[in-house]
């Protein structure tokens, strides 16, 4: 078989098929990972006079601070859940995004 220029096969009609249905699938799942990630961070509220205006969970006086320091203590999600009835496992991962989108910053050096 003799390659034309460039040393690669013309698409074939499935193989870019086949492409289109990967981009359409990969567009869809980013955009529900977008939503999704929406969905969690509108579970943290700031409200002057709340908690100082801390981030807390769904305006409840659940500060996110102390929901990860918790985690970060070596307590299992189950456990903060049973400690905190009204607390929802969306919650934890909600306190997890808000901080990591919190530290997601460049920062320039000099």
């Amino acid at each position: 078989m003799i390659l034309p220029e460039g040393g690669q096969c013309p698409p074939s009609p499935n193989n870019v098929f086949h492409s289109l249905k990967l981009a359409k699938i990969k567009s869809i799942l980013v955009d529900v990972a977008m939503s999704d990630r929406t969905a969690l961070l509108e579970r943290i509220t700031q409200i002057p006079g709340k908690c100082g205006g801390r981030p807390c969970i769904r305006g409840m006086r659940i500060r996110v601070v102390d929901i990860l320091e918790t985690l970060a203590d070596g307590v299992a999600a189950d456990e903060i859940l049973e400690d905190f009835p009204d607390l929802e496992p969306a919650d934890i991962r909600a306190c997890l995004l808000f901080a990591a989108i919190r530290i997601d910053f460049p920062r320039l050096v000099a």
